[in-house]
């Protein structure tokens, strides 16, 4: 981006899908953005590879952060945050969603006076059980730009008395995200060979957050419902995060993993080539209830809230750990054929896939008068 000065938007993030959402967006910025990596989820075999599979330039990483409690991960990177925005001034800072990270850098930013724009702003589970809904709440509260994906976004945060003047809908970026990474129709039907998939056939499901992972009584009730799903006849595909895996061999519940297909974890593309072909997703993850109504596929949604319920209209169903799943499981895999392409006709709640461009005119606009005092 021609208008802003190399290294002069501080994109932070920590988490995967924070690189899978912003990867548009600093591509959009180019010399100009400067990532900033955390290092709250970072190991080579997930996080190297997606940044070398999202083309994304090498980041400036933080120590210490990962694997940490809450609180001890966001003053740690709040504390090397503020050092490195000390010793290079950004005209903005960039942050994307819920996370610890996201939160750092937000309290960062504000700390030195730094312009703050907040992709994904607006989001609300009104579930304070939720770390994540604590961390959406304080960035948009100091945001001074915030990115609303949906105009039900927008309305979370007037209803929250966030100025108006302040916000504006853009669309999501994970809708260019998905269109970017998705694999050709060959290279699909190359994975799906690859992994003895009939497409339309079998059912993908990920499970990975800490109120299922945590607790021994909803692993033992998300995969016994999936082990059923086996016992019909429809194949399930479970790339098993190492967290999971470790949780579930702690309670014990590894024969209920016999019959599902067990594959390690996948990257981005590889993972959206079989959720599009997919009879049906079946996850706890923020970002598939976006993905899914991109890639036309339904979803049933293990968690006891959501903050995206644009997607519940259509395409996902709301359950809690237990026989819900398979009853909510085997309403939509009835649907069959019809079902599938009806939700292939819709068009995404989440936008048309230019919000990245929307949010680079933003940066833009609010670096300019900085730009300026800088010259002056």
């Amino acid at each position: 981006m021609q208008s802003l000065p190399a290294r002069s938007v501080a994109v932070v993030l920590g988490t995967r899908p924070e690189l899978v959402k912003l990867t548009d967006l600093v591509r959009l910025l180019g010399p100009a953005a400067h990532l900033v990596h955390t290092g709250q989820h970072y190991d080579e075999e997930l996080s190297g590879r997606f940044l070398t599979e999202l083309g994304l330039p090498e980041p400036t990483f933080l120590t210490g952060v990962g694997g940490q409690p809450r609180a001890v991960q966001i003053s740690s990177a709040l504390a090397q945050l503020d050092e490195l925005f000390t010793a290079e001034p950004p005209l903005a800072v960039v942050v994307q969603g819920d996370t610890n990270a996201a939160l750092a850098g937000a309290l960062a930013a504000n700390a030195r006076g730094i312009p703050l724009l907040h992709v994904e702003a607006g989001l609300r589970s009104h579930d304070r059980n939720m770390p994540e809904e604590h961390n959406r709440v304080l960035i948009d509260r100091i945001a001074d730009v915030l990115c609303a994906a949906t105009e039900d976004n927008r309305a979370n945060l007037l209803a929250e008395g966030v100025d108006d003047a302040r916000i504006a809908v853009t669309g999501n970026t994970v809708v260019e995200a998905v269109h970017g990474q998705l694999p050709t129709a060959p290279e699909r039907a190359e994975l799906l060979r690859l992994h003895g998939l009939t497409a339309d056939s079998y059912v993908l499901a990920t499970i990975h957050r800490p109120e299922n992972t945590d607790s021994p009584e909803a692993l033992r009730a998300i995969f016994t419902e999936l082990a059923a799903l086996v016992t019909d006849g429809r194949p399930v595909v479970l790339p098993l995060h190492p967290r999971t895996r470790a949780r579930v061999e702690a309670a014990g519940l590894e024969h209920l993993l016999t019959g599902l297909t067990v594959t390690r974890p996948l990257g981005y593309g590889e993972f959206l080539a079989l959720a599009r072909h997919a009879a049906l997703l079946v996850s706890d993850s923020g970002g598939i209830q976006e993905e899914c109504t991109v890639l036309g596929r339904p979803l049933v949604v293990v968690r006891r809230s959501t903050e995206r319920p644009e997607a519940m209209a259509d395409f996902a169903d709301l359950v809690a750990p237990g026989a819900e799943i398979g009853h909510a499981a085997r309403r939509r895999l009835a649907a069959g054929e019809a079902g599938l392409n009806r939700l292939a006709s819709l068009p995404s709640p989440f936008g048309d896939g230019l919000a990245s461009d929307r949010i680079v005119a933003l940066l833009t606009a609010i670096t300019a008068p900085h730009q300026l005092a800088a010259a002056a």
